[in-house]
């Protein structure tokens, strides 16, 4: 957090604002939204929440969001189409969910970079939670340990990218190896809740959001908070690690963010992210997004946003060697 707003400092001081010349881009033809992850997960939330909140508010100008889900070969497939949008109308009505679990596996695993795509904002902060089924062989977290220390293989449903970075700061806490606690890579957490529910995993990583219904209906108990703080409301039982054992906390926290292509105009661009600080400083983000998923309010403008994005692409690709 303290490192989204120190950046977020240095990019104020930027003397050229990129919010220049938003007056001059009003959408005239609905708008493709493109999200790389299923139906239901925490991406595909935070993507229908935003593009209701910018209808009801009139922000695109009486147009409509077509939000579509493209999550072959684990969401390369959509990042890819979108990065190579041609100039243009159809740039300036293209947006992209882009979280750090987008970026991490993009540039792990293909050439595409930040560099073909233009940031717009950040909006939250999210973290991971570890839950267990209705019919779960362990009950809390220390009986994993337990059961992992005497011998028993646990698996653990999860979606990419971050998600993977987060059980492998796990594992190295615990000092356990990836074959004793294991974990199953999903296109989305929504699949992998779905695993969870059929009885095929022991447990399940997910962010707030696309688990929060499975909660409230009891199907769903989350057993490890995986982050510095606890949770609130129905998931505050949830112990941290430090709080189980003598461990230190895991957490890996995942910035939440929109882009549009590269060819996307400057005025285009400059509409959209005011377009998105506007939902950001709503209400009902706060109220209905930001606490209803037990999210971090982070909000960085556009040129806050890149400079974050550049920075983490730049850390990463040094972390992985590349």
């Amino acid at each position: 957090m303290k490192k989204i707003l120190a950046i977020a400092a240095i990019a104020s001081l930027i003397s050229a604002p990129l919010s220049a010349g938003a007056s001059d881009f009003t959408p005239k033809k609905d708008i493709e939204w493109v999200v790389t992850s299923s139906p239901g997960g925490g991406s595909d939330i935070y993507t229908r929440f935003i593009s209701d909140a910018m209808t009801k508010a009139n922000l695109a100008n009486g147009k409509t969001f077509l939000v579509t889900n493209k999550t072959d070969g684990g969401g390369e497939v959509g990042r890819l189409n979108v990065s190579r949008t041609a100039a243009g109308t159809r740039a300036d009505h293209t947006l992209l969910t882009f979280n750090s679990g987008d970026l991490m596996p993009m540039v792990k695993n293909t050439s595409n970079r930040l560099a073909n795509f233009t940031p717009l904002a950040i909006m939250a902060e999210d973290k991971q939670l570890l839950f267990i089924g209705e019919s779960a062989k362990y009950k809390t977290f220390d009986e994993v340990i337990k059961a992992v220390k005497s011998g028993a293989k646990v698996v653990i449903a999860g979606s990419k990218g971050d998600d993977v970075a987060t059980y492998e700061k796990l594992i190295k806490e615990l000092k356990f190896t990836e074959d004793q606690l294991a974990f199953i890579v999903n296109d989305s957490t929504s699949a992998a809740i779905t695993s969870i529910l059929g009885g095929h995993v022991d447990l399940v990583m997910s962010k707030p959001a696309a688990a929060d219904q499975y909660v409230v209906a009891g199907k769903l108990t989350p057993v490890l908070a995986l982050s510095s703080t606890r949770f609130t409301g129905n998931l505050r039982d949830a112990p941290r690690l430090s709080e189980v054992g003598s461990y230190q906390d895991v957490e890996f926290p995942v910035w939440r963010g929109v882009v549009g292509p590269k060819t996307m105009s400057p005025e285009a661009a400059a509409f959209w992210a005011k377009s998105l600080k506007t939902v950001a400083e709503s209400e009902a983000w706060q109220k209905d997004y930001i606490g209803k998923f037990k999210l971090i309010p982070s909000f960085l403008d556009q040129q806050a946003a890149k400079a974050f994005m550049t920075k983490f692409e730049q850390d990463y690709l040094k972390s992985i060697g590349k």
